[in-house]
């Protein structure tokens, strides 16, 4: 006989890690940006990205020995450019990974890379059955894609469950580029922040955007506005694959991000770290763009096409930003003590790209996401640290 399951009304007390759910005709999309943040937006890349539920969860205590999701997925491809697997969602039960299960059906645009034009082909909402569960209460953590956007359209159990509490565990605001919103890790809880995250106990929000931390003041607002305990910033290799500011322009935009924050965080620990070692951008500024050679070939990397000439006269390489940033950092940290700054290379650094190198020459590889969550929460996180800690 098969067990009965019992719909649970969905909720922003069991979604974590997003600012707002969205109903919408497949159900409720979560985003990592809020309504007013988006309407500020006209970049087609961060109103995708922002969606894509990267350290977005399912928490609740329940003695479930089944539990369904119904999810409709959207996702974006390119043509000419190997498309990404399917999305994984994986289930942990008191911390503990237990399975993982592949997304399928939904909504997917590929868009034709020579003319811009897309086009859409729309199948199923795709049913996801966690079974054989122990029928004791359990944190059940449900991770949902960190690089699909996903619409949670139903929750059935086979037993009552029970929201976590709001102030369960110290929360953890972090924003940074598509190193950070996990490009290249291969499930959700594989992803840096989230590997630090789980191994330090900490709630995690993540605002980890592809392509888009860029130093918009939406997102220093939308920070301001979060309730967090610890914040961090990883900032850097955007501002320089997109070509999208000279170093004039760079150092008061940096001011201006942090005293937004501070005035929704006056003295919360606040870490800004740099980016980490990519030998394309080290002493290259961008524009960043595909490796048409080896798309041909039928493999995705980045090449930076800057000229290193142009470096004197303000271009941004990653370089240039390490030292600006120490440099702001140790200015400020005169009048705000709560501020602190990590080398992004002592998570990732040259060493480390002779040993595991850089997939696509820009994103670090599933194994580099380990080691670089793994990293963080020993160097910023751990007991007894003075670079950053509650």
């Amino acid at each position: 006989m098969k067990t009965r399951l019992l719909p649970v009304p969905l909720d922003d007390t069991l979604i974590r890690g997003a600012a707002e759910l969205e109903s919408t005709e497949h159900g409720l999309l979560p985003h990592r940006l809020p309504a007013w943040a988006r309407a500020q937006n006209t970049d087609p890349q961060l109103s995708m990205v922002e969606a894509q539920p990267s350290g977005v969860r399912l928490a609740f205590f329940s003695a479930a020995t089944v539990i369904e999701l119904d999810l409709f997925r959207s996702r974006t491809t390119y043509s000419g450019v190997p498309a990404r697997p399917d999305g994984i969602v994986e289930l942990t039960i008191d911390g503990e990974r237990i399975t993982q299960m592949v997304t399928s059906g939904g909504q997917t645009t590929t868009i034709d890379m020579a003319t811009g034009v897309p086009t859409t082909e729309v199948g199923p909402v795709a049913t996801l059955r966690f079974e054989g569960l122990s029928g004791v209460s359990k944190l059940v953590e449900i991770w949902l894609p960190h690089n699909e956007q996903i619409a949670i359209a139903a929750l059935r159990t086979d037993a009552p469950v029970t929201p976590i509490a709001a102030d369960a565990r110290p929360v953890w605001v972090h924003h940074g580029s598509s190193i950070s919103h996990g490009s290249n890790a291969v499930r959700p809880t594989g992803i840096w922040p989230v590997v630090a995250a789980r191994g330090a106990d900490l709630e995690l929000v993540n605002l980890g955007f592809g392509g888009s931390a860029l130093l918009d003041p939406f997102t220093a607002r939308t920070i301001r506005d979060t309730p967090a305990d610890l914040i961090s910033l990883k900032l850097g290799i955007n501002l320089t694959n997109l070509d999208l500011m000279r170093v004039r322009a760079f150092g008061p935009a940096v001011h201006g991000f942090l005293d937004t924050i501070r005035e929704g965080h006056p003295d919360t620990p606040l870490l800004v770290i740099s980016p980490i070692y990519c030998g394309i951008h080290e002493d290259t500024p961008g524009p960043g763009m595909f490796d048409l050679e080896a798309l041909v070939k039928g493999q995705l990397r980045f090449i930076a096409t800057g000229n290193p000439d142009e470096v004197k006269a303000g271009k941004l390489t990653l370089r240039v930003i390490r030292a600006e940033l120490e440099r702001i950092i140790t200015e400020r940290r005169a009048t705000d003590p709560n501020l602190f700054y990590l080398d992004g290379q002592e998570l990732y650094g040259e060493t480390d790209a002779e040993t595991h190198p850089l997939p696509d020459a820009l994103h670090p590889g599933a194994e580099s996401h380990q080691i670089m969550g793994e990293r963080f929460a020993r160097i910023a996180l751990g007991e007894g640290t003075d670079t950053w800690s509650l």
